[in-house]
C-alpha cells in the first residue's frame, strides 16, 4: 500500500481530503478498503482526521464518486468512456447489468448484444448524467457461458415457444414446431438458445429434453435440477459399467487389510437412508481403554481413476438431496449395494482407528484399509431410544460411545468451536409427491455421537498429511477450510447485539471471538431477539470450501480438517482416499495447480447442489401453503430488503415476502445497516427478528414464491393511510439515492 504523507499532521482541508481519497482508491488497482486502511493510506491517522475520512467517504458515496461495495468497504469506480471487461448479468425484470470489478453498471437491452447471464463481455461505460446512473454498452461477447433454460411449452397454430421460468431471461424462446421431441403444450421442457439476432426481440432455440406435464412432481423436481444445470438421470454406459463390477471380496484382498469382521460394528443413519457410508466399531482393550474404529466405505477400491464411473462422479462432485429424492453421485449398484455398509455382509473399508481413555483423550491413532462386517443397522431414532433408556441391543457400546462423544464435543466447544444448532424443515409427502405435513429434524445425542466421531476422523486424516515437523514440507492435499468471518460483519453484529445489552468480543483470537458468539447464542435463547441475532451471527460467517491451501476450519476451531467420511456422496472424499493411499506407499506430492482446480469445481458443485435443495424445499413450501390461502400465522421477520421483508412462519418454517407496496399505512425506507424498514410518518419499524402475524396472500408455484399480508394485533390487514386518517392524505416525500421506494414505487424482488 503506497502511503501519502500528511505533513504536519494537522487537519486537512475538505477538498484536499476528497482529492487524496479519490487518488488513493484509483491507484489501488480497484481493491476495496475500510476507512482505517484509507486513513492510513493517505496519512490521516489522527483521531480528528479519521473522523473526517469517515464523513468524506459518506459524502463521496452519496455523490456517486466512489462505491461502497460492502458494508464499510470502499473502492474506486470503473473508468468512464473507456473499455472494460466484465460479466453480464441478465434479469427477467429487464434490469440488465455488467459487473466490472465488483461494480454493477446498468445495460439497456438495446446495448446488450443479447448477451446471456454469465457471459464475459467487453463494454464501454458512459459518464453519468446529472441525477442519473452511468450505463454501459456491450461491444463484444468474449466468452459465452454454456447454459440451458427450463420452462413450459406453448404450442400455437403458427408457432411454438418455451415460456421460461428463468429469472435470467424475460423473453420466450422460439422453437421449431417440427423438432419438439414429442412435447405437448403445457409440458415442462429444457431448451438451449441457438441464435439471437440483433433485430429480433426473442431468441431462437431447440428442445434438449421433455420433462413431463407441468405440475406433476417428477417433472417439477427434474426441472429444478435442470435449472441449476444438475443431472437428473444416469448415463446408460455408466450404469452398465457399474453392473460389471464384482462385489465379491476375496481372501487375498482381506489378507492385505486389518480385519475387523469379528469386532462389534454398527451403522446409525436416517430411517430412509440406503447408502450407509460410515460405521463405528468398538471394543475394550486389555488396558481398560477403548478402541473405536471409524470405518468408511472403500469406494476407490472399486472406482478406478479415469474410468467412466470415475469421470461421471468427478463431473457431478456430489449427490444431490431434494425434498423427495436423492440424485446419487455414483450408480445405485455401488452407492446402495456394493459399497453400502449393510449389516451381515463383509465390506471393504478405509478406516481411522483410535485408542481413547475413559476421558476421551486420544492416546493412539492409525489410518488404513480394513475389512468389516456390520452387526446391526440402527436408525437415529432407534439408537436415541437405547441411549435414553439404556436398554436394547448394544446398549453398553452405545452408552460408552455417547459418553466419549460428549466429552469430545465439550472440549471442542471449549477450544472455541461454534454452536449453531438450528432445526431443519422436512416434509411428509404422499405417493404422488404432494406435501401433507411438516416436521422438524432436530439433532439429538445419536446424531451428535456420529457427528463427533466423523469430525475426529476428518481432523486426524488432515493432520496425518498436513501436520509436519518444522523444516519438513507437507505434501499437497485436499482440505475443507472455513475462513475467519468478515471483521465488518462481526463488528456490525456486535453493534446490534449491544443495543439489546449483549457484549460481543470482536478483537482477539478466533477462540475468544467464537466463545463470545457462543455465549451470545446461549444468552438469547427463548428471548425476543433470539431470531434476529442468531440469523445475523450465521450470516457473518464465511462459507466452507475445498482447497489445497490450509487455513484451518474456523467454525470447528480445528487447524486441520478435511472430508474423508462420505466418499459415496462426495468426490473430495474419494480424492482424499486416493491421496492417503498414494502417500502411504511413498508416492510423490501431486500437482497442486491441478488439484486446486478440482477443489474449486467441487466447491462450485456443492453450492449448486445446495441451491437446488433449497429450491425444492421452497417449491414444497409453496405447494403446501397453496391450500392454506387466507389463513393467519405467527412468524418472525427473517430478512429485510428494499422491496419488503421476509417472514418465516413459526409452525412450518415456510418463508414468504410481505411486499413494501402492500404496507399501505405509511411510506417506508430501507435502513440497510440496521436491517429494518422505517415508516417516514409514524416511525414504525420492521426489524430482522421481529415477531409478526401474517396472512397467506399469494402462492406462485412457477416462481416458488409466497406472499404474505401483514395482520395487526386486532386481526385486521395493514390499512392505507387514508383509511386510518379519513380526510387526510400523506404525499410521498422525495427520497435520497439508495432509499427504498414508498407504496407502489418499489422494485419487486
Amino acid at each position: 500500500m503506497n502511503k501519502t504523507v500528511n505533513k504536519g499532521g494537522g487537519r486537512m482541508r475538505k477538498q484536499d481530503l476528497a482529492a487524496r481519497i479519490l487518488e488513493f482508491l484509483q491507484m489501488q488497482n480497484k481493491q476495496s478498503f475500510n476507512y482505517k486502511q484509507i486513513a492510513f493510506g493517505i496519512g490521516a491517522e489522527s483521531k480528528s482526521n479519521r473522523m473526517d475520512v469517515i464523513n468524506m467517504l459518506d459524502e463521496l458515496v452519496a455523490a456517486d464518486d466512489i462505491l461502497e461495495v460492502d458494508l464499510g468497504k470502499y473502492k474506486a469506480k470503473a473508468n468512464r468512456g473507456t473499455e472494460n471487461v466484465g460479466y453480464f448479468v441478465r434479469r427477467s425484470n429487464g434490469k440488465n447489468a455488467v459487473v466490472v470489478d465488483d461494480e454493477y453498471i446498468m445495460v439497456a437491452e438495446r446495448n446488450s448484444m443479447h448477451a446471456l447471464n454469465g457471459d464475459r463481455v467487453r463494454v464501454v461505460v458512459s459518464a453519468a448524467r446529472r441525477g442519473q446512473d452511468p450505463e454501459a454498452r456491450v461491444i463484444e461477447i468474449l466468452e459465452t457461458k454454456e447454459q440451458q433454460f427450463v420452462g413450459t411449452l406453448r404450442i400455437e397454430k403458427n408457432y411454438a415457444a418455451l415460456v421460461t421460468d428463468s429469472k435470467f431471461l424475460a423473453a420466450d424462446i422460439i422453437l421449431d414446431k417440427g423438432k419438439l421431441r414429442g412435447g405437448k403444450s403445457g409440458d415442462k421442457a429444457v431448451a438451449r438458445i441457438t441464435n439471437w439476432r440483433d433485430d429480433e426481440m426473442n431468441p431462437r432455440g431447440e428442445i434438449i429434453d421433455i420433462l413431463g406435464t407441468k405440475g406433476e412432481n417428477n417433472a417439477e423436481m427434474h426441472a429444478i435440477l435442470a435449472e441449476f444445470g444438475l443431472p437428473y438421470k444416469y448415463p446408460e454406459n455408466v450404469e452398465k459399467a457399474a453392473e460389471r463390477i464384482s462385489e465379491g471380496i476375496t481372501p487375498e484382498e482381506v489378507a492385505k487389510r486389518e480385519d475387523f469382521r469379528s469386532v462389534t460394528t454398527f451403522t446409525i443413519d436416517p430411517r430412509d437412508a440406503k447408502d450407509f457410508d460410515d460405521a463405528l466399531s468398538i471394543r475394550q482393550l486389555a488396558n481398560g481403554n477403548w478402541e473405536v474404529g471409524v470405518h468408511i466405505a472403500d469406494v476407490t477400491h472399486y472406482v478406478k481413476p479415469g474410468s467412466v464411473i470415475d469421470k461421471e462422479a468427478q463431473k457431478r462432485a456430489t449427490s444431490v438431496y431434494l425434498v423427495d429424492r436423492t440424485i446419487p453421485m455414483l450408480p445405485e449398484r455401488l452407492s446402495n449395494g456394493i459399497c453400502s455398509l449393510r449389516p451381515d455382509e463383509d465390506k471393504l473399508t478405509f478406516s481411522a482407528i483410535f485408542e481413547l481413555d475413559q476421558k476421551a483423550n486420544v492416546l493412539n491413532s492409525r489410518i488404513g484399509r480394513t475389512a468389516i462386517r456390520s452387526n446391526r443397522r440402527f436408525t437415529y431414532e432407534e439408537a436415541q431410544e437405547i441411549i435414553e433408556t439404556g436398554k436394547g441391543e448394544f446398549a453398553r457400546e452405545l452408552g460408552v460411545l455417547n459418553g466419549l462423544a460428549k466429552e469430545l464435543r465439550r472440549r471442542r466447544y471449549q477450544a472455541g468451536a461454534l454452536e449453531f444448532d438450528r432445526a431443519e424443515v422436512r416434509f411428509e409427502i404422499d405417493e404422488t409427491g404432494k406435501p401433507v405435513s411438516v416436521y422438524f429434524k432436530e439433532s439429538k445425542d445419536a446424531n451428535k455421537l456420529i457427528e463427533e466421531f466423523m469430525l475426529l476422523a476428518n481432523l486426524t486424516v488432515a493432520e496425518s498429511v498436513g501436520k509436519k515437523p518444522k523444516g519438513k514440507k507437507a505434501k499437497t492435499f485436499v482440505y475443507r477450510v472455513h475462513d475467519n468471518p468478515d471483521p465488518e460483519k462481526i463488528g456490525n453484529l456486535a453493534l446490534i447485539a449491544s443495543r439489546f445489552g449483549y457484549k460481543l468480543t470482536t478483537d482477539g483470537s478466533s477462540r475468544e471471538v467464537n466463545k463470545s458468539v457462543n455465549r451470545l447464542l446461549r444468552d438469547v435463547k427463548g428471548k425476543g431477539e433470539e431470531n434476529m441475532l442468531s440469523i445475523l451471527a450465521i450470516r457473518s460467517m464465511a462459507k466452507a470450501v475445498y482447497t489445497t491451501d490450509n487455513v484451518g476450519h474456523y467454525g470447528l476451531a480445528m487447524p486441520y480438517y478435511t472430508h474423508f467420511t462420505s466418499p459415496i456422496r462426495r468426490y473430495p472424499d474419494m480424492m482424499v482416499h486416493r491421496l492417503l493411499a498414494k502417500y502411504a506407499e511413498g508416492g510423490r506430492s501431486v500437482d497442486k495447480v491441478k488439484l486446486e482446480d478440482e477443489c474449486r469445481h467441487d466447491s462450485d458443485m456443492e453450492q449448486l447442489a445446495a441451491n437446488a435443495e433449497r429450491a425444492s424445499i421452497r417449491y414444497k413450501q409453496v405447494e403446501f401453503m397453496q391450500e392454506r390461502l387466507g389463513e393467519i400465522y405467527d412468524g418472525v421477520i427473517s430478512g429485510v430488503t428494499e422491496w419488503g421483508f421476509y417472514v418465516e412462519l413459526n409452525d412450518s418454517m415456510c418463508e414468504g415476502l410481505v411486499p413494501i407496496r402492500d404496507l399501505a399505512d405509511d411510506y417506508y425506507d430501507f435502513d440497510e445497516k440496521n436491517y429494518c424498514l422505517i415508516g417516514r410518518r409514524h416511525g414504525v419499524r420492521y426489524t430482522l427478528g421481529d415477531q409478526v402475524k401474517v396472512q397467506v396472500a399469494r402462492a406462485d408455484l412457477d416462481r416458488k414464491q409466497l406472499d404474505f399480508a401483514l395482520i395487526d394485533d386486532k386481526g385486521n390487514p395493514n390499512k392505507p393511510i387514508e383509511e386510518r386518517n379519513p380526510g387526510k392524505r400523506h404525499e410521498p416525500q422525495k427520497h435520497g439515492k439508495g432509499k427504498s421506494r414508498g407504496r407502489g414505487g418499489n422494485r419487486r424482488r
